[in-house]
């Protein structure tokens, strides 16, 4: 039995977000979710509903991520982190 690094979804509020996908990613998406719905006995009806978990997934892992939140004070937004559109980071 595979180890994926996603569980079953939840069924949450919905949130429209409109995006494009290479085909390749959504031939990848469709695999994940097969391969999902085998592991946890529940079924995927639209695969593209893993790329919210899968991001969550992704954003509770990077420990990168984490240290710059910490360092920018807790929970608060990285935004302050970025480099200003036009200014230099070198």
């Amino acid at each position: 039995m595979a180890k994926l690094k996603l569980g079953p979804i939840t069924n949450d509020k919905p949130v429209k977000v409109a995006l494009s996908l290479p085909g390749a990613l959504h031939r990848d998406l469709v695999a994940y979710a097969e391969v999902l719905a085998r592991e946890t006995g529940q079924p995927v009806d639209d695969p593209v509903k893993l790329v919210v978990p899968m991001l969550e997934r992704f954003i509770a892992t990077d420990r990168e991520f984490a240290k710059a939140r910490r360092e920018a004070g807790g929970a608060a937004s990285i935004s302050a982190l970025q480099p200003t559109p036009g200014s230099s980071s070198v």
